[in-house]
């Protein structure tokens, strides 16, 4: 290659080195150094001339070429010559110091181009710098920064020139005025410095172990005397900084007096600069360093400056440290690193320091002090130890700080103590209750909606967490404190306060008794007598179970209490170790499987009382458990504000009395008990009456003694006046005393012995409840309003029920003042929340009303309903029993789940109670109807609970009815209709138990109907009997057995029901059909059925009017199978009314609303009738005007096509019958017809509007010409819909997923994309119904002479797709397509000639093998086709192509053999077209003439003169034609001549394999150049004519192969490029519009080599 030619390249890109394009950019800057690596003087050469011609150059321009000659030199420093190194530095010298300004940018790439050099070559670089670093001359700024960057870069080869460069500089410093030079002399001597000491550290490695830090202590000194006493003073902040970095590195190399002498100054003025500066860090690097090299010499003087040091860098300490910001995580660190230097001096005056500024309560403040404490006690440790003590006082006072970000510092500071014995000491307690304190925090409380808004803000959780990781250290990781923690720790486990702390407290006790129990430790086993201030084991043992008792309360304590509880029995008694070994881990199982949700509470409860119980006895001393009911009734106090645990608590107590024997003590406590518990708490008052219940099983005297005296003490007197005793009873309200006591009976007469209690029940318990119930005012007893009262008063009893067996109701009061009593009765129910129910007032009440119901008087009418309708409408008004109760006052009392449930059937059994006694009175149908008509309305309800108590309820009294109905003559059952119209549709009710029930109800309502006709109690009707097989079946929920058990009770009914009843059921029938439930509007649908069925004959008066009354409840239908019902319905009417039926639907207005098409779709359901009307409908849609030509409008000319309404009318009637899956046999029989019919009416309907009169001989005139109705009614979509049904009912699902799939249907709506949609639809048909195309075809060839032109095109596009399938052949269809296809290509039409030409290419791809039997025929077509004139886009032409590619593929070579060439050179012209399509056909077309042509010199020659275009057309933008390249050059590979090129060809050129363009480039030019070197020169110069094509991708690919192939070739084949040529349009392409190009054009100028 011409030494020119890379010149001229590299020339090239050096001009391009500045492209807009940063992509382009670094490619320039990649090719330059790939030149530069293979030839770097050359390319160094290049870049210095460059540089020197161009002297203007832009800044950013020099710059990328300077750095491109750094990045050649600092990869090719050893390659270079020496001469060449020498003119580099000349130069990168000359170019940083030619402009006197500075200018960053430039100077810094010259002066980083020296630094490289200055690696290998230090000697010759310092030669040059120093030439322009003269005594006397203040230098370049760029050349002082540059002796600072070689320092850092090559540490000893610049230290020894050091001593001679600060010789030379001192002198200038003084001379230095700009702020910019003193800042770069200041950075220099902060680099020199730091070198130096480098360079001392290391002397082993060192070129010169001679050097010695006094060698620079003179100058060094010289120059930080300017820079101090001058430089420091700079208003300049940067400056200042520099300087400061500088004299802070200088400190270590200035001789100890010169130090000595000027920390005086030094250290104040180093401190004032923080106030001047926002950023500390390199003040406070800068200081320790001066405190280091201060306090390494020994220094006396720093003792002078120690206060004002401490007091600034306790400032520093205490600023906020911003871990997102590192500069202030950097500076704190620092700071701590001058507090440990002066530690090591001054370690009194600093302790002092710090632990007077700890006493400063400003938060800040103190989380500085802490923060350096805590630093001082780790790193530090040795010097601290005699001070132990003292810091141990000091921390106390920080203690009690109220901010959690102090208390975390203090945390860290514990924790530091702790690892340093700091614990053991006297005052270590303190720490460790802090831990404690905070290990017991709550959780942080936001006000709803209040989020923190300090970022730092440590929450009480996160404080909280970190106290608990920090005792658990304690616990597990300082042995040294484990006799510290044990047994202290114990205390805390009983005051209030700690108890969120009780779960780590456990954990931690836990791990430290089991380590000193497994050593045999003696201090395992605690004296408690000795241990004054821990908690005895009574009280323990009561807490732990205590904590027990709500496992999930206090972060989870219950099971860590337990485990402790087992680990602590030794010391709790001897003899509970045997019990809690066996029963706690049960226990413990058992809360691991349970979540706060799923633990059955109640059990769990029953559980630990039973564990205490089991301890006690296993204990068997009196004075222990007596001692335990002591402490535990006095630790009560301690749960007042956690009354759900103090329950337990009395309970406990009263499990622990049962074990006494003392009987007074028992007493006694019973007493502190009733007289100190809170009765104004429901959860304290249940816990008590159950805690006494429990005593009085072991001692029934004394616990009926001492409530007998609790009755009757001060406490239950009134106050008299405002000196009452109830003021210093601090306001108890004596009802809820009374509460209590009423509780406490019924309690003990649950757990009272059984032998003992039923001799007490009326003389002690119920007597006692009966006195406090009721009040005496004058001598007149008065109940309670008290609701406490009467729920302690119910409760009571049920508990005194359940423990007797039958209780005696005395109700003679009841009976003289029967309505007044009722009248109380029903105002208590009205008084009931009607969505609750939380007490059993209903159920009391009711049962009273049942029972006083049958006493006279009578109640009157009014009367019995008010009470009728108010009972029930409680009742059957309740939520579900599981359901929540939302609305509870603070009073209300929550009932479990198990008593609700009671308490419902309970009351619902007291209501039927109370219905059947009313019946009683009156058992007639209209008392049957008297209670129906409350429960009617219910039956609908939307709640399944509710409609469930309704038809149950009903069932229920219509069972008491017949079973005590008594006949004595003929009596009319006048509601049956109406009774069954209500009942019938519930049959297939939602809920199983409704269909049910109410079928239940119809079969008892039958049976009354026939005790009324006359029949015996026990007669037994064979069709009513059958309703109990029907009942059976309800409970299989499938919707088919349902409506068919209910069509089979539609029959019975019809058959039992008298003929008079018939209009009432079926008027309530048409209700039904609008039911909320949808199974139950079904089931009335199914009802009517049967009876239009077996009755609706004679209705043909009612016919029109039944229709439009279907039609409006159609409306309001929403479920579609009773809509489906309905449709049924008409049906029925159709099939014995056809013409009326026909006649009315026809003429709806259209387009048809949702109602109307629905009636359409009924007439589909049988065949027959189906068939019928298809006929007829398609007979008139063949003959009529499928559209008229009208006028657009006066002002614009041209025509429209309006649609005529009758065909469009019609074709909407087909569309809706096809949608019914049971016309499918009319389909099926009628499908070629219909098909037909359907697909030229789509023709006749593309580009077609509506009339605007739609609507003029509809049969109502409210719908006529209404513009709203017709939005998304289009004629054409009417069409594709119903051809697309059609396909649907014939079953085609193949066909029409595929229509789906490729989205054919809008196209064959759409006029530009018709015929695409028509072949798309063609082609399904072909591959999934072939048999039914002969007929198809029959029935359309007589269409393709409509004078209709969209018609034909429709046909056309049809027929032609069909020949590219086989099935054309199969079926004998060949012929007539054929000819039919040879008679459309001269069509008037230019898109018929265009779909005929389609069509006959299509025979290549269905019927291959006739071929050439129509060859003639064939090619004449295609070759006139691409010589089409009226063809303005080109359709014909490129049909034409692409067919004749498929019909070469199978034509014989004889046919076509002379042909090749002319055909080969009529395509070449189209490679380049810039349509795509006809740029693909033309290259796809070239692959099939290739088999034409193998053997042929002529064509092997043609094949090369193109393959650079198929080459270059591979990275073509439209991906069809890259598929198409592939394809042909794959066919072409063998015609090639290359046996490589044609491996490679068939490897790597695949349609779906990704193709590595620049690797099949690089590879295919090395085998050209190795087979076919002698066209070398005719493939570089057709590549380069692509250098201007149009496409940007072509013309990146053409530079791509220039510039594999000039790589890939050796240098005596490059006589045959013409490498001017080559290089003169590379640096044309350098310059491209497009980057993509540009890159590719820099890259192939990386290969100049």
């Amino acid at each position: 290659m011409e030494e020119t030619d890379v010149e001229q390249v590299t020339l090239a890109l050096l001009d391009a080195a500045n492209d807009r394009d940063s992509v382009v950019q670094e490619q320039v800057r990649k090719s330059i150094l790939t030149l530069g690596k293979q030839q770097p003087n050359k390319v160094l050469s290049m870049c210095q001339d460059y540089l020197v011609k161009h002297p203007k150059l832009v800044i950013g321009h020099r710059v990328l070429i300077l750095q491109t000659i750094e990045l050649v030199v600092k990869t090719k420093i050893d390659d270079i010559s020496y001469p060449k190194i020498k003119s580099v530095i000349s130069l990168a010298s000359d170019e940083m110091t030619r402009s006197k300004e500075v200018v960053p940018d430039w100077q810094q790439a010259a002066s980083n181009i020296l630094v490289a050099v200055g690696n290998k070559h230090i000697n010759d670089i310092m030669e040059e710098i120093l030439s322009k670093f003269q005594p006397g001359v203040l230098p370049h700024f760029f050349v002082v920064q540059t002796l600072a960057s070689l320092s850092d870069s090559n540490v000893y080869g610049m230290v020894p020139f050091l001593n001679a460069i600060l010789g030379t500089m001192l002198p200038m410093l003084g001379m230095a005025k700009q702020d910019n030079m003193k800042w770069v002399f200041s950075s220099a001597l902060s680099h020199f410095s730091e070198s130096i000491l480098e360079y001392l550290a290391n002397l082993d490695k060192a070129p010169d172990p001679t050097v010695r830090k006094d060698t620079f202590s003179s100058e060094i000194y010289a120059a930080y005397d300017i820079l101090f006493c001058s430089w420091l003073q700079s208003r300049e902040p940067k400056l200042r900084l520099t300087v400061a970095a500088a004299v802070g590195s200088m400190s270590h190399l200035m001789a100890h007096d010169k130090l000595e002498e000027q920390l005086p100054k030094l250290i104040p003025t180093i401190i004032s600069l923080y106030k001047k500066n926002t950023e500390h860090y390199v003040i406070s690097k800068s200081l320790c360093q001066v405190l280091d090299a201060s306090v390494n010499m020994g220094s006396r003087v720093l003792e002078t400056q120690i206060d004002s040091l401490l007091t600034t860098l306790h400032q520093q300490v205490c600023a906020p440290v911003d871990y997102s910001n590192p500069p202030t995580v950097k500076n704190h660190n620092e700071v701590l690193r001058c507090f440990s230097i002066l530690a090591n001096t001054f370690p009194d005056r600093l302790i002092v320091f710090v632990l007077q500024k700890l006493e400063n309560s400003n938060e800040r403040n103190r989380m500085g002090s802490l923060a350096v404490l805590r630093h001082l006690i780790n790193s530090s440790a040795s010097i601290m130890e005699t001070k132990k003590l003292l810091i141990l006082a000091s921390i106390r006072q920080p203690l009690a700080d109220h901010s959690n970000k102090v208390k975390q510092r203090i945390v860290q500071v514990i924790s530091a103590m702790a690892h340093h014995g700091y614990l053991e000491l006297e005052g270590g307690d303190l720490l460790v209750k802090f831990i404690i304190q905070h290990c017991a925090l709550p959780d942080t409380y936001y006000r709803p909606g209040q989020r923190p808004t300090d970022p730092e803000e440590v929450t009480n959780e996160a404080l909280r967490s970190m106290c608990d990781n920090t005792l658990h250290l304690f616990t597990t990781t300082v042995g040294r404190l484990t006799d510290v923690l044990w047994p202290m720790l114990l205390f805390y486990l009983t005051p209030g306060q700690y108890s969120n702390a009780t779960t780590p407290l456990c954990k931690s006790l836990i791990l430290l008794a089991t380590k000193k129990r497994d050593a045999q430790e003696p201090n395992f086993y605690i004296d408690f007598n000795e241990q004054v201030n821990l908690p005895s084991p009574h009280i323990l043992m009561t807490r732990l179970l205590v904590n027990g008792s709500f496992p999930f309360k206090s972060r989870g304590h219950g099971g860590p209490s337990l485990s402790l509880l087992k680990v602590l029995s030794p010391n709790i008694h001897p003899k509970a170790e045997t019990v809690w070994a066996k029963e706690i881990p049960a226990l413990l199982s058992c809360l691991e499987e349970s979540t706060p949700e799923t633990l059955d509470k109640k059990k769990w409860e029953e559980s630990l009382l039973k564990l205490l119980a089991e301890t006690l006895m296993a204990i068997a001393e009196d004075r222990w458990s007596c001692q335990m009911a002591v402490e535990a009734t006095r630790y009560l106090s301690n749960y007042n504000q956690s009354p759900e645990e103090k329950s337990f608590l009395y309970k406990f107590v009263g499990v622990t009395l049962q074990q006494c024997c003392n009987k007074e003590l028992v007493k006694k406590q019973l007493q502190e008990i009733l007289f100190n518990a809170r009765h104004s708490d429901s959860t304290e008052r249940e816990g008590v009456a159950v805690g006494i219940g429990l005593c009085a099983r072991s001692h029934l005297e004394a616990t009926l003694a001492k409530l007998d005296d609790f009755g009757k003490s001060d406490a239950f007197k009134k106050a008299s006046g405002i000196f009452g005793l109830l003021k210093d009873k601090n306001d108890v309200d004596i009802e809820k005393m009374k509460s209590t006591l009423i509780l406490c009976y019924g309690y003990v007469a649950l757990y009272a012995p059984d032998d003992l209690i039923l001799s007490r029940i009326d003389s002690d318990i119920l007597r006692n409840i009966s006195k406090h119930f009721n009040t005496k005012v004058l001598g007149i007893k008065i109940e309670t309003k008290d609701l406490t009262m009467k729920l302690s008063l119910i409760q009571s009893v049920g508990l005194i029920a359940k423990a007797i067996s039958s209780v005696v109701r005395r109700q003679d009061y009841m009976f003289v003042r029967k309505q007044e009593l009722m009248g109380v009765m029903v105002d208590f129910i009205k008084a009931e929340p009607p969505d609750a129910m939380r007490t059993p007032v209903r159920h009391l009440v009711m049962t009273t009303c049942a029972n006083l119901i049958n006493l006279e008087p009578a109640l009157t009418e009014n009367e019995n309903f008010e009470m009728l309708q108010t009972c029930l409408n409680s009742v059957f008004g309740l939520p579900m029993v599981d359901s929540p109760d939302r609305d509870r006052g603070k009073d209300d009392e929550v009932l479990e789940p198990k008593l609700r449930e009671e308490l419902y059937t309970d009351t619902f059994n007291a209501l039927q109670e109370l219905l059947r006694n009313i019946l009683t009175r009156d058992l007639t149908p209209d008392g049957l109807q008297s209670v129906f008509k409350h429960i009617e309305a219910w039956l609908s309800s939307n709640q399944d609970h509710e409609r469930e108590r309704a038809v149950k309820t009903t069932a229920h009294i219509l069972d008491f009815y017949f079973s005590n109905l008594k006949v004595k003559n003929m009596v009319t059952f006048h509601n049956l209709g109406a009774l069954l119209g209500r009942l019938a549709p519930r049959c297939t009710d939602p809920n199983p138990l409704v269909r049910t029930a109410a079928i239940d109800c119809i079969y008892r309502l039958l049976y009354i109907q026939l005790r009324y006709e006359g029949f015996s109690l026990d007669h037994k009707d064979e069709s009513v009997e059958s309703l109990i097989t029907l009942r059976e079946r309800l409970n299989n929920p499938e919707p088919s057995v349902l409506y068919k058990t209910c069509s089979e009770l539609a029959k019975i009914i019809s058959k039992r029901l008298p003929q008079q009843q018939l209009n009432t059921l079926i008027f309530m029938l048409f209700e039904g059909l609008v039911d909320p439930q949808s199974n139950c509007s079904r089931a009335s649908s199914v009802v009517l059925n049967t009876l239009l069925k077996n009755r609706g004959a004679g209705l043909q008066d009612l016919v029109s009017e039944m229709l439009e009354v279907l039609h409006i409840r159609l409306q309001m239908i929403s479920e579609e199978q009773v809509k489906v019902a309905v449709a049924q319905s008409i049906l029925i009417l159709a099939t014995q009314h056809l013409q009326t039926v026909i006649n009315t639907l026809i003429s709806y207005p259209l387009p048809f609303d949702n109602w109307s098409c629905e009636m359409w779709i009924a007439l589909g359901a049988d065949s027959n009738l189906a068939s019928q009307i298809m006929e007829m409908l398609m007979e008139k849609l063949n003959i009529m005007v499928p559209y008229v030509d009208k006028k657009e409008s006066m002002m614009r000319s041209g025509l429209s096509k309006v649609a005529t309404s009758h065909p469009l009318a019609m074709t909407c009637a087909l569309k809706e019958m096809m949608l019914n899956g049971q016309s499918q046999d009319a389909v099926v029989s009628l499908f070629p017809q219909l098909f037909s019919s359907l697909l030229v009416r789509l023709g006749s309907s593309v580009g077609v509007s509506l009339p605007k009169d739609i609507n003029t001989n509809s049969i109502r005139s409210d719908r006529k010409n209404s513009p709203k109705m017709a939005v998304g009614f289009d004629v054409c979509g009417v069409a594709v819909e119903a051809l697309r049904i059609l396909l649907a009912r014939a079953q085609l699902d193949d066909v029409v997923n595929r229509l789906d799939q490729e989205g054919a249907w809008d196209k064959m709506k759409d006029p530009q994309q018709h015929p695409t949609g028509v072949t798309l639809l063609s082609r399904a048909m072909a591959r999934h119904a072939g048999p039914r195309l002969p007929a198809i075809v029959e029935c359309l060839c007589p269409c393709l002479n409509n004078i209709y032109e969209c018609q034909r095109v429709t046909i056309t596009a049809f027929f032609s797709e069909l020949l590219s399938h086989h099935v054309v052949t199969e079926l004998m269809m060949m012929d007539v397509l054929m000819n039919n296809m040879m008679e459309r290509i001269s069509d008037p039409c230019c898109t018929v000639r265009m779909l005929a030409v389609r069509g006959l290419g299509n025979i290549a791809v269905g019927s291959p093998e006739k071929v050439n039997k129509y060859a003639k025929e064939l090619l004449a077509a295609m070759s006139s086709g691409m010589e089409e004139k009226d063809d303005p886009g080109k359709h014909i032409t490129l049909e034409a192509m692409s067919g004749l590619s498929k019909v070469l593929v199978y034509l014989d070579k004889k046919n076509v053999h002379l042909l090749v060439v002319y055909i080969f050179m009529k395509i070449k012209p189209f490679l380049e077209s810039e349509n795509d399509e006809i740029r693909c056909a033309s290259i796809m077309l070239l692959g099939n003439l290739s088999k034409f042509g193998s053997g042929e010199p002529v064509f092997k020659d043609q094949i090369h003169n193109v393959l650079v275009s198929l080459l270059l057309h591979l990275n073509d933008p439209n991906l069809q034609v890259v598929k198409a390249c592939k394809y042909s050059m794959r066919v072409c590979a063998p015609v090639v001549g290359s046996e490589l090129i044609t491996t490679m060809f068939q490897n790597h050129l695949h349609e779906d394999k990704s193709l590595h363009y620049g690797e099949f480039i690089n590879d295919l030019t090395k085998y050209i150049i190795q087979d076919f070197p002698g066209m070398l020169n005719f493939y570089h110069i057709t590549v380069l004519q692509f250098f201007k094509s149009n496409w940007a991708e072509v013309r990146a690919g053409a530079a791509m192969f220039i510039g594999f192939l000039l790589g890939n070739l050796s240098e005596e084949l490059f006589s045959h490029i013409n490498m001017g040529s080559v290089t003169k349009g590379l640096v044309m392409l350098l310059q491209d519009p497009d980057p993509v190009v540009r890159v590719k054009a820099a890259e192939a100028m990386g290969h100049f080599h």
